[in-house]
């Protein structure tokens, strides 16, 4: 099963995810389990709305990827799945390879 590890970039209490320094022990632990392989990071950006804060969580998945990618060549993690309706712009000049606008396609929730 391809899997993308969720990463927690900006420490808010409200998101899900690995801290990005628990991010390789946890790389560790799942690819024990030849079934699942690990296809890249995901995370959600700070919806402060403010670019540099948005875009600075992006750049710190990127890096945690490239240094992922170092330590574990055999993976080759190319995912990078950032980015909401309201900053996926930024997401993808920061290397998002996959993003979820789910919002601007079909509307605010009712």
């Amino acid at each position: 099963m391809d899997s993308l590890i969720q990463v927690n970039t900006t420490l808010e209490a409200t998101k899900a995810g690995f801290a990005p320094e628990k991010t390789e022990e946890a790389v560790e632990a799942i690819r024990r389990f030849p079934r699942i392989q690990l296809r890249g990071l995901m995370t959600i950006g700070p919806f402060a709305g403010d670019e540099r804060l948005v875009r600075k969580s992006f750049e710190k998945l990127r890096e945690l990827r490239e240094r992922l990618n170092r330590q574990f060549p055999d993976l080759g993690m190319k995912e990078l799945s950032m980015g909401m309706s309201s900053d996926f712009e930024w997401a993808i000049e920061e290397g998002a390879t996959i993003v979820r606008i789910g919002t601007a396609v079909f509307g605010e929730e009712k």
